[in-house]
């Protein structure tokens, strides 16, 4: 089964009409601007081969980086998910989220797996080392990493199931850059496995300082999107709480409580369920999105089914790339299309020590 000729032709003109000249890609047209949805749209690009606009992208993030190979969490104004409008100035309070920053070396792994091209590798090396030695500077001795550098803004020391999940992928994605450049990667490799150990064994790291996350849909699936757990765990953990967050013939509620469906969720589950083997379930799902677009075919930010509306009312470039990323693990549209499903490069799934993570 293949996708229909010009199926992502909305998702994709929706990017290209985000993005800003000097590469940087908001999550709308004049929403605020952040690394890690930046980077996702970036490999919705990569996978549609527009590769020039993605490297515009990645080149935006190496001339924004700091001198410590940090980025902020937010450029720009802000919008509300309460009222849907836009507030803020851009000089709200600033802070450096880990995840958004180890995120870029998961779209350089991506750009070189899409391209085959080493100097991918070589051009955004020196981003890379830099935001992996930021990120792993942060992890305590339990093996998390803290959710944000120390700073006025960023208090809590503490740490995210979801963040660390996405920061374990992304520190598998700089291991395999820097090994395939002939760097050695020993310091981030122990860092990875000492993430891991504690996301499986020490549930006790996370959500220390304020509410648990665990209502949010992301820190049920992350762990098994970013290939912390594998095999049986993997299918076990989503086999838990399915119920829960997925909706009959809607798709993944962003949180419960709420009777709202958001498409990125729903396609992070679908690559989620393609990392178990359940490719059937992950096409299911992955379509289920395709109700969620308007009539040039871009997609939805979520859908409030009680009320039958779309809302916020918005259409992000972080969506359609997370849109494309699941088709292409469902439908191999690109050569990295196992990115989230497969194995990195130079290691082999194992599993935990543990089923019953978190």
């Amino acid at each position: 089964m293949k996708l229909p000729a010009g199926f992502f032709d909305g998702a994709l003109k929706r990017i290209l009409a985000v993005q800003k000249p000097d590469g940087a890609i908001p999550w709308f047209d004049i929403g605020v601007f952040d690394p890690w949805n930046h980077t996702e749209a970036a490999m919705g690009l990569a996978v549609l081969g527009r590769v020039a606009e993605a490297k515009r992208a990645y080149d935006h993030l190496a001339a924004t980086q700091e001198a410590d190979g940090s980025w902020w969490a937010h450029y720009g104004s802000s919008v509300s998910l309460d009222t849907g409008k836009y507030e803020g100035t851009g000089d709200e309070p600033k802070k450096r989220d880990t995840n958004f920053c180890a995120y870029p070396a998961t779209g350089i792994w991506h750009l070189y797996l899409v391209t085959a091209d080493r100097t991918v590798l070589t051009r955004y090396w020196p981003m890379v080392k830099k935001a992996a030695d930021f990120v792993v500077a942060l992890q305590t001795p339990h093996g998390d990493i803290r959710w944000a550098a120390p700073g006025p803004e960023a208090e809590p020391d503490d740490a995210l199931v979801t963040g660390c999940a996405s920061i374990f992928h992304s520190l598998g994605c700089a291991v395999a850059i820097a090994e395939t450049l002939g760097h050695d990667a020993t310091r981030w490799r122990k860092a990875r496995a000492a993430l891991r150990d504690c996301l499986v064994n020490k549930p006790e790291r996370f959500d220390r300082t304020w509410p648990s996350k665990s209502n949010f849909s992301m820190d049920w699936y992350y762990p098994v999107l970013c290939g912390v757990l594998t095999g049986d765990a993997a299918r076990a953990r989503l086999e838990s709480r399915w119920s829960e967050f997925v909706v009959d013939g809607r798709g993944c509620r962003c949180v419960l409580g709420e009777p709202w469906v958001t498409i990125a969720e729903g396609c992070e589950l679908a690559i989620a369920l393609m990392a178990t083997g359940d490719r059937a379930a992950a096409r299911e799902m992955f379509h289920l999105q395709d109700q969620w677009r308007d009539d040039s075919h871009a997609y939805w930010m979520g859908f409030q089914y009680a009320e039958n509306v779309p809302w916020p009312v918005e259409k992000p470039a972080w969506t359609a790339g997370a849109a494309i990323l699941a088709a292409d693990a469902i439908y191999g549209l690109s050569p990295a299309s196992g990115l989230f499903t497969k194995p990195l490069a130079g290691e082999t799934h194992q599993q935990p020590q543990r089923l019953d993570l978190l």
